[in-house]
């Protein structure tokens, strides 16, 4: 048989909203793990406001506890951080105006 070639990634819509890592959290993991988000928090070793600020995407991910994330549910901190990256470029994007910004072109 032939081998498949690796899959090319393609292009997200830039329209369509990429996830928040706390929308990972609350509706993939945190249903799967099924233990009070206290507990979850407290073996992650942060505050249950934190963790709750983070599953409802009113805090960002820092690359600490992506680290604790990794540990605790097996997905690497770096793709933890990349989701949380691609979510705040998306929306920094629409929320910075660039038309006035100028293009510098090396110099000669």
């Amino acid at each position: 048989m032939m081998a498949i070639a690796a899959a090319k990634r393609s292009k997200p819509h830039p329209d369509l909203r990429p996830c928040h890592p706390g929308e990972i959290l609350r509706e993939i993991i945190l249903p799967v793990v099924d233990r009070p988000l206290g507990e979850v928090a407290k073996a992650l070793g942060i505050t249950q406001k934190h963790l709750s600020d983070l599953v409802s995407e009113r805090a960002a991910l820092s690359p600490e506890l992506a680290i604790r994330l990794e540990a605790a549910f097996g997905r690497t901190a770096p793709a933890w951080l990349r989701m949380q990256e691609t979510y705040d470029l998306w929306h920094a994007r629409r929320a910075i105006d660039i038309s006035r910004i100028p293009r510098f072109k090396p110099a000669a």
